[in-house]
C-alpha cells in the first residue's frame, strides 16, 4: 500500500512509534471529528489499575493529530502541522478501554485563509476522553499551528 492509499490511522501508526507502542485504534478520522481508542492493557496501567495518565495524554494528542491531518492534509506540501501546547484535566477514574474524541476549535476554512495570507495560523483541538460507560474521564486541549514551509 502506498502512502497515498494509507488511511490517516495507518499513516500515524506507521510514522509515530508511540501510537504503535500503545496499540492505538484509529476508529474515525474525518475533518470534523477523530475518534481514537486505547485498549485496556495491563502493561500501561497506573497504580489503581486503569490506563496511565501518560497513555491517556498520548491517546488525546494522537486523536488531535488525526483530526489535524484529516482537516489539513491537503496543505502538507506547503505547511507542517506542529503541536504548540497541550493541557489535560483528569476528571474521573478511567478503567478499562478509553476513547478520545477530537474536534476542531476553529473552522478549517478560517485556518487555511490565514495560511493563504502568509500567516502561521494557530487553532485549538478539543478532546474528550471517555470510558466504555460514556463517562468523561478527561478533557484535553491541544493548540496546533501550520508552520509554512521555507520557500527555498
Amino acid at each position: 500500500m502506498s502512502a497515498d492509499q494509507m488511511s490517516i490511522g495507518e499513516m500515524l501508526a506507521a510514522t509515530v512509534p508511540m501510537a504503535r507502542t500503545l496499540n492505538l485504534e484509529f476508529r474515525e478520522t474525518a475533518p470534523d471529528k477523530a475518534v481514537v481508542a486505547l485498549p485496556d492493557q495491563s502493561e500501561y496501567h497506573n497504580h489503581v489499575g486503569g490506563p496511565h495518565a501518560g497513555a491517556m495524554f498520548t491517546l488525546g494528542e494522537s486523536a488531535s493529530g488525526a483530526i489535524v491531518l484529516a482537516a489539513f492534509g491537503a496543505q502538507l506540501s506547503r505547511a507542517v502541522p506542529l503541536a504548540v501546547s497541550a493541557e489535560i484535566s483528569y476528571k474521573k477514574l478511567a478503567m478499562g478501554p478509553v476513547t478520545a474524541t477530537a474536534t476542531l476549535g476553529r473552522p478549517a476554512a478560517d485556518v487555511i485563509a490565514e495560511l493563504d495570507e502568509g500567516k502561521r495560523p494557530e487553532f485549538p483541538v478539543a478532546i474528550a476522553i471517555q470510558r466504555a460507560d460514556g463517562a468523561v474521564t478527561g478533557e484535553m486541549t491541544v493548540v496546533w499551528t501550520l508552520r509554512p514551509n521555507d520557500p527555498s
